[in-house]
């Protein structure tokens, strides 16, 4: 938003100087990433920025940590198989993606009855939701540790899911909520008046436009459940180890620079993500009626 063109002095050295303080804050988050970036494709197998590195010499620069984290990489002349960083990306898709669903009908659910102006104890049971939100998740990982030991869901998929379905509910709820915020109940009396029913309402009426929320929402439950190391560590075993925690074992044990090729993966994958919902974000206020201001 720009400032008019009566802005006095003062509102236009303000103003300015927000916007470079803005600037720095941002840099200062983002400039790690662009330490990480090129160290990915460093020869060297320290993190350190050599001298042919900074002159870019071709010899210094090399795929070799990338070819070893898809899991092919060079000792001598002999070509090494090692899946162990593919075995924890398919997990963490596996994983992710199956509690990403769960969570999504879970919180689509959980966030619709919410919506009803009748419905009793709502303010209890919204805290309740978003309570793996709000509780430390060291307390939330052991709690969970301690309750699946009993029914046997240690060291299982089914036990990683359901936790992660758990972490990853409430920010399909508090999306889905918000866009459920300015929606028109009239348009469901009046598909229930032309012989729709419930299901056939909420198919072809509710969920077009709440779509963008609930896809918000799955994304940020994906993020989250994609990004858990401390659950793996508590509940999974060596067969469910994932990304998060194959670098936290990379960082005590090898100190490898394949953790930095991962961590290029990931940037992009969560740039891809936070695209994804801004777009999404902008759709639901087109649908909504909502004028953006440029």
């Amino acid at each position: 938003m720009a400032l008019p063109a009566y802005a006095t002095t003062g509102q236009r050295v303000g103003y300015y100087s927000f916007l470079t303080y803005c600037g720095l804050v941002f840099f200062f988050l983002i400039a790690p990433i662009f330490i990480i970036l090129p160290l990915s494709f460093s020869a060297s197998p320290f993190f350190e920025f050599t001298r042919e590195f900074m002159h870019f010499d071709p010899e210094a620069w090399s795929l070799r940590w990338y070819r070893q984290m898809v899991g092919i990489s060079s000792i001598g002349d002999t070509t090494v198989v090692s899946n162990k960083w593919m075995l924890g990306t398919r997990n963490s898709f596996f994983i992710g993606i199956s509690a990403t669903l769960l969570a999504t009908v879970l919180g689509t659910v959980a966030a619709l009855g919410l919506s009803r102006r009748n419905m009793p104890f709502k303010g209890t049971i919204m805290a309740i939701l978003i309570s793996p939100m709000v509780v430390p998740l060291i307390i939330t990982s052991a709690g969970m540790f301690f309750f699946y030991s009993k029914i046997g869901l240690t060291h299982t998929y089914l036990g990683l899911i359901l936790a992660h379905t758990a972490l990853g509910t409430p920010f399909v709820v508090i999306t889905v909520t918000a866009t459920l915020t300015g929606f028109d109940t009239n348009l469901i009396r009046a598909s229930h008046s032309l012989g729709a029913d419930t299901l056939r309402t909420f198919f072809k009426v509710i969920m077009p436009l709440i779509l963008p929320g609930v896809i918000s929402g799955a994304l940020f439950a994906f993020i989250t459940s994609f990004d858990e190391v401390v659950v793996v560590m508590f509940i999974g075993s060596v067969e469910q180890i994932t990304i998060p925690k194959q670098m936290w074992a990379g960082l005590r044990q090898e100190t490898s620079p394949v953790i930095l090729c991962m961590a290029t993966c990931l940037v992009f994958l969560s740039i891809a993500l936070l695209t994804t919902v801004e777009l999404l974000r902008r759709r639901s206020e087109r649908l909504r009626g909502i004028k953006l201001q440029n």
